[in-house]
C-alpha cells in the first residue's frame, strides 16, 4: 500500500499555488483528498486554477480528488465540508490550513499607513481565523479517534518582516495557533505542525517576478515541494514528537530526504533584505 493509503485528508485553498502542489502530493501518496476554495471555473479568478482541475490533478496521481466549493469566511460553510467528510468517509486524518486571502498587491511593499485598514479584514479573517475554525472542527473528530496531523501553512514572516504588517501578524497568530493546541491536543494523539515555505513557484509569484528582481527565483520551490514535507510528516510514526514546531519545508527535506520534484534542494525561506 502506498504511503497514505485510506488516509483522508482536506486541503483548503487549493485552487492554485502552495494548496494545489500539496493536495497532488497527498494525492500522490494514496490519499483521499478534499480540496476547498471558491474557484469552480476558469476565469472566476485573476490567476488560473480551479478546485475541480486540482482535484483531478490529485486522481491522476494517484489518490482520490474530491472537489468541495468552500468559502472560508462562511462558518457554516466550513461546518458542512467537515460534516460531509465524515458521512462520506467516516475518518479524517490530515488537515491541511492553506486558505489564505491577501490584497492584489501584498508584494509592492508600500507601508502599512499607506494602505487601506481593511487589509487586516483580508488577511486575518481568511488565514488566521479560517485556520483556527477549521481546526476546531478536525480537532473534534480527530480526537474523538485519538490520531491526526493538522498541519497550519506559515511563513518566516512569522518571525521577521515580510511584505505587509498584517502578514506577520497574521503568521505570528497562527504559530501561536499551532503551539497552544499542540499542548492541547496532545494527550488526544493528535499532532500540530506549522511548515514555512520557502520562495515558491506559484501563479501569484511567477506574475510578480519581474517586480521582485531582490529575490532569489533560481533556488526557488514547486508548488509540491511542500506537499512533500506534509506527506513525510503524515507518514512519520513518530510525528508527534514535532508537534507544537514551526518547521520550513527545507528543513524537513534534510531531516526526512526527501528533493524537490527536480530533484534539487531549494533554498528555503526567504529574507527579504531591510528597508533600512
Amino acid at each position: 500500500m502506498s504511503a497514505l493509503g485510506g488516509r483522508v485528508a482536506i486541503v483548503t485553498g487549493a485552487s492554485r499555488g502552495i494548496g494545489k502542489g500539496i493536495a497532488i502530493e497527498l494525492g500522490a501518496a494514496g490519499a483521499t483528498v478534499y480540496v476547498t476554495g471558491r474557484t469552480l471555473h476558469e476565469g472566476d479568478a485573476p490567476l488560473p486554477g480551479t478546485i475541480g482541475t486540482t482535484a483531478e490533478a490529485v486522481t491522476a496521481a494517484g489518490g482520490l480528488g474530491i472537489a468541495v466549493a468552500c468559502d472560508h469566511a462562511d462558518d457554516a460553510a466550513v461546518e458542512g465540508l467537515f460534516a460531509r467528510v465524515l458521512a462520506e468517509q467516516g475518518r479524517l486524518d490530515v488537515l491541511v490550513n492553506n486558505a489564505f486571502a491577501m490584497p492584489a498587491d501584498l508584494t509592492s511593499q508600500r507601508p502599512f499607513f499607506e494602505r487601506p485598514i481593511s487589509d487586516w479584514d483580508v488577511m486575518i479573517d481568511v488565514g488566521t481565523r479560517s485556520a483556527y475554525a477549521a481546526s476546531v472542527l478536525a480537532a473534534r473528530a480527530m480526537a474523538t479517534a485519538a490520531r491526526g496531523l493538522i498541519v497550519n501553512v506559515s511563513s518566516s514572516g512569522a518571525v521577521e518582516h515580510r511584505w505587509h504588517v498584517v502578514y506577520g501578524v497574521g503568521k505570528a497568530a497562527l504559530d501561536r495557533i499551532t503551539a497552544d493546541t499542540a499542548i492541547e491536543l496532545r494527550p488526544h494523539g493528535v499532532s500540530v505542525v506549522s511548515v514555512w515555505p520557502g520562495l515558491v513557484l506559484t501563479e501569484r509569484t511567477e506574475r510578480a517576478r519581474s517586480a521582485l528582481p531582490q529575490l532569489d527565483f533560481e533556488h526557488a520551490e514547486s508548488q509540491r515541494f511542500t506537499g512533500r514535507a506534509i506527506v513525510a510528516l503524515a507518514s512519520d510514526p513518530e510525528v508527534l514528537r514535532l508537534s507544537g514546531r514551526a518547521l520550513a519545508s527545507h528543513e524537513l527535506a534534510l531531516a526526512y530526504g526527501f528533493r524537490d520534484v527536480d530533484g534539487r534542494l531549494p533554498a528555503g525561506p526567504i529574507h527579504l533584505p531591510s528597508r533600512t
